[in-house]
């Protein structure tokens, strides 16, 4: 049995008025999505616990079939363990955003989406200012990521605990807001909050800075820090499910918890995480990843980005080449290899509204071998309001959907 998971971030989402008062899944051309659904059937997955925060970290862990109540330690371990770094029983990882806040305000959590080439001198020249300083009984290291999306590790000398309590606020959750209102709250925030203010100086006079000013692009105006948790322990997918599985994503996040999970992570030139991003390739990737591997997971976080940004036309236009340029060419290699079954769910809700992630079932569609056909037509939420199947908790989804 061949496997697919496509996963189109962030698409679940509420009627639009600027789409005529439909959702961007009633809105788009999805014809291949719709045969998913005609082939088998469209339910509802929970994959976030009202306990825990609406975004990606959490939900991915239930979409892959984890229960993020008794594994989840907090986003950015997930995302050090794509980038090959290492934490000790005693360290702590905090996702490190390069954002654009230029009179209190958030006003672009990306700072105009910055490339990973511009990105990385900022990281270096914070870890050359600050990094190896000692802050509460711990040195701190920044690490350079993919774009915007950075790490700051906290090496602990002792088996102490600053950050526990700690709430954080990721930055693309407070679009247009003023930061005041949403900086870290509880044990350690203090610190979070002296490195985020010393960050500012030391961006502002980099020539990276001065030339995108110069270009009119936006400046990365500080570091913001979230996500903040200890290596979690997750038992491998194969010794959980017994597949092998591939991770296809431009996503740090993601990537990481396929890693975790024992996944072959798939690395596609021209996938950027984005609006921009290599569909075709991507959805090429997959299909050569059939060969290899028991299940393949394709991640597309571009109508994730449209959401963040308000856009309801391009999250319409990035669901329609996810249709196209990845669901398609998979639903054609998957019966080569005989029996077989795909599923197409994002990890959460994300809503043009708010321009935020937000609590609530997703809807999913799946089909393939043993999934009898339900009668339903097309892949959106109106059709799995109707549906007969549902998973709340969203991690069970997994070994149904597994047979």
């Amino acid at each position: 049995m061949k496997y697919a998971i496509v996963i189109p971030d962030g698409c679940a989402d509420e009627p639009v008025d600027a789409l005529g008062g439909l959702t961007p899944l009633q809105a788009a051309k999805i014809p291949n999505m719709d045969r998913v659904a005609r082939m088998g059937l469209v339910g509802l997955s929970n994959n976030v616990p009202p306990s825990l925060t609406p975004a990606s970290d959490v939900a991915t862990l239930s979409l892959f079939g984890y229960d993020p109540l008794e594994v989840y330690t907090g986003r950015a371990p997930l995302e050090t363990a794509a980038m090959g770094i290492a934490l000790g029983p005693n360290d702590w990882a905090i996702r490190c955003n390069l954002v654009y806040v230029p009179d209190g305000t958030m006003r672009d959590f990306t700072a105009g989406h910055i490339s990973s080439e511009d990105g990385a001198p900022l990281i270096h020249a914070l870890q050359k200012e600050l990094g190896g300083r000692e802050l509460a009984g711990g040195i701190i290291e920044f690490h350079p990521g993919v774009q915007y999306r950075n790490i700051l590790v906290w090496r602990g000398k002792t088996p102490t605990a600053p950050f526990v309590g700690l709430k954080t606020q990721p930055p693309h959750d407070v679009p247009d807001q003023p930061v005041a209102d949403h900086l870290p709250k509880g044990p350690g925030a203090e610190l979070l909050i002296e490195l985020m203010e010393l960050s500012k100086p030391i961006l502002a006079a980099h020539p990276v800075n001065s030339r995108r000013i110069a270009e009119g692009k936006k400046p990365a105006t500080q570091a913001w820090l979230w996500g903040q948790g200890k290596a979690p322990q997750v038992k491998p997918f194969a010794a959980t499910y017994g597949k092998r599985g591939a991770i296809i994503s431009a996503v740090d996040l993601v990537r990481g918890v396929g890693q975790l999970l024992g996944w072959k992570r798939i690395d596609v030139p021209g996938a950027t995480g984005y609006l921009d991003t290599d569909y075709a390739a991507k959805g090429r990737y997959g299909v050569e990843a059939l060969n290899e591997f028991d299940l393949v997971c394709v991640h597309v976080e571009a109508p994730d980005e449209a959401s963040h940004e308000g856009k309801a036309d391009e999250k319409v236009k990035a669901l329609e080449r996810i249709d196209e340029h990845i669901v398609g060419p998979l639903l054609e290699a998957l019966p080569k290899y005989g029996d077989w079954r795909i599923l197409v769910e994002p990890d959460h809700r994300t809503t043009l509204r708010t321009r935020a992630h937000a609590y609530g079932a997703v809807a999913f569609a799946a089909a393939g071998a043993g999934i009898a056909a339900s009668g339903q037509t097309t892949y959106d939420e109106v059709s799995a309001s109707i549906g007969k199947l549902a998973f709340d908790p969203g991690w069970k989804l997994m070994n149904w959907f597994l047979g």
